[in-house]
């Protein structure tokens, strides 16, 4: 059981249920100087708010202060300085109010105004002793036959810094380097490698164009009129990256895992992947891109891969809604095949009978609906397609990780296109975007094993 220790107040924890007790608030010494000095600054406050003539070190450990004369119900964080309720307010018995005369204020003042100025002598002389160490060191390395461990490979520190002192070091030698004149939008005229890093950052970071804005000390309508600049420029300079490839090209150069299962036939793998965009306000766009697989709005696109492991096809940007089948029928892909090509492909990929009009061929994973089992040679072709058929999975995934812009949510804007202006306005950003994107890719080492 503890008491109150506010004069006139019998609140004991026992008897009174629910009611909040705090203790004065101790001094604090091992949290740094700043905290001693509000720490102390508080108990004070505390004391004088208690204004008790016998007041004793036992008393104020002992006793306690409860919630009835704090507006809140309960005592400040020992951080909240400027909190009502970082002293005690109600009820205290007194109508006294404490501050502190002028004298102790006077002598706090003079006290802090002479740790002010020793500070600052002593920042004075590591700075002189820093700056003399530095000298001496580059009249060494002037020396001929200057000893290679008195090359300081790596910024080092002088010997006779310790751990104390080291932090206003650094700070001396990077106020003593010469200043970088900021970038502003006058660095970006005529300067193409600096463009040119920006619009990859934005590819591979995600970085929204107000971070890019702020780093780079321009406009946010400079820096995306930069990116949508480049990503028509290298749109038109890397899309031959993205190449259908021969048929002797492919069986010249043809994996072994490939071979093993489907000989030389296999000429593309297909799967698609969506990326997420931001709710369109048009009722019909947002029916389109949303995606009951998602449950969210996206874009759908169909990629194909070699079975060397590049790109060779990128379809355009379809609402999420788009089944994979429709998307395969009339993306553009059937007209690159030849008859005889082998066609790999999901369960969701029921094309083979446009295939069949293209005397080409369909693998795919055999149905299990209405079976109780598979007969062993449905088994044997299944696991032999899934062992191959991850490869275009995995080219999918390296694509999102390295370019991070096609794992988060687009905005609207990227989905717009001109029909009426001209052809870099008719091609919507979101496909520039990704066609950039896998021709990037197609410059990564390979991830199938030719062996």
């Amino acid at each position: 059981m503890v008491l109150c220790m506010v004069v006139g107040c019998g609140n004991r924890s026992g008897r009174d249920k629910g009611i909040y007790f705090a203790r004065v608030p101790s001094v604090v010494t091992n949290q740094g100087e700043e905290a001693e000095i509000l720490s102390q600054e508080r108990r004070s406050r505390w004391i004088s708010a208690i204004s008790r003539a016998d007041l004793t070190d036992e008393i104020l450990y002992n006793d306690r202060v409860c919630g009835r004369h704090f507006v809140s119900g309960q005592a400040a964080k020992a951080w909240d300085r400027y909190n009502v309720d970082w002293v005690p307010s109600l009820n205290l018995g007194h109508d006294k109010k404490i501050d502190k005369t002028n004298l102790e204020q006077a002598s706090q003042r003079g006290q802090r105004a002479s740790e002010k100025e020793r500070k600052r002598k002593e920042q004075q002389e590591r700075e002189r002793a820093l700056a003399e160490e530095i000298a001496a060191k580059k009249r060494r390395l002037n020396e001929p036959g200057g000893q290679v461990s008195d090359i300081p490979f790596e910024n080092e520190l002088p010997t006779h810094a310790d751990a104390s002192s080291q932090t206003d070091e650094f700070e001396y030698l990077f106020s003593a380097a010469p200043k970088e004149r900021p970038f502003d939008e006058s660095d970006f005229r005529n300067n193409d490698k600096k463009e040119f890093v920006l619009t990859l950052m934005k590819l591979k970071l995600n970085m929204p164009l107000e971070d890019l804005a702020y780093r780079f000390n321009v406009s946010v309508s400079t820096i995306s009129r930069v990116f949508l600049a480049w990503m028509v420029a290298m749109d038109t300079r890397l899309s031959p990256l993205i190449k259908w490839p021969d048929r002797e090209d492919l069986w010249r150069t043809m994996p072994q895992c490939f071979q093993f299962s489907f000989g030389k036939k296999t000429t593309v793998i297909i799967d698609c992947f969506e990326v997420f965009i931001d709710r369109p306000s048009n009722l019909l766009a947002r029916a389109q891109t949303f995606s009951s697989y998602k449950h969210h709005n996206t874009i759908k696109v169909l990629i194909g891969i070699t079975p060397q492991g590049t790109i060779s096809f990128v379809s355009k940007a379809w609402g999420g809604r788009t089944s994979d089948k429709f998307l395969t029928e009339n993306c553009g892909i059937m007209e690159k095949l030849l008859p005889g090509d082998l066609v790999m492909a999901d369960r969701g990929f029921t094309i083979h009978e446009f295939l069949v009009c293209k005397q080409a061929e369909l693998a795919i994973p055999a149905f299990t609906r209405g079976k109780d089992q598979l007969d062993p040679v449905d088994v044997e072709k299944t696991r032999g397609i899934a062992n191959v058929r991850i490869h275009v999975e995995r080219v999918i995934g390296l694509l999102r990780r390295k370019y991070t812009i096609l794992s988060g949510t687009l905005p609207i804007d990227y989905l717009f296109c001109n029909q009426n202006g001209s052809q870099e306005a008719a091609t919507p950003m979101i496909d520039r975007i990704i066609n950039v994107s896998s021709a990037l890719v197609n410059l990564c080492p390979g991830i199938v094993p030719l062996d």
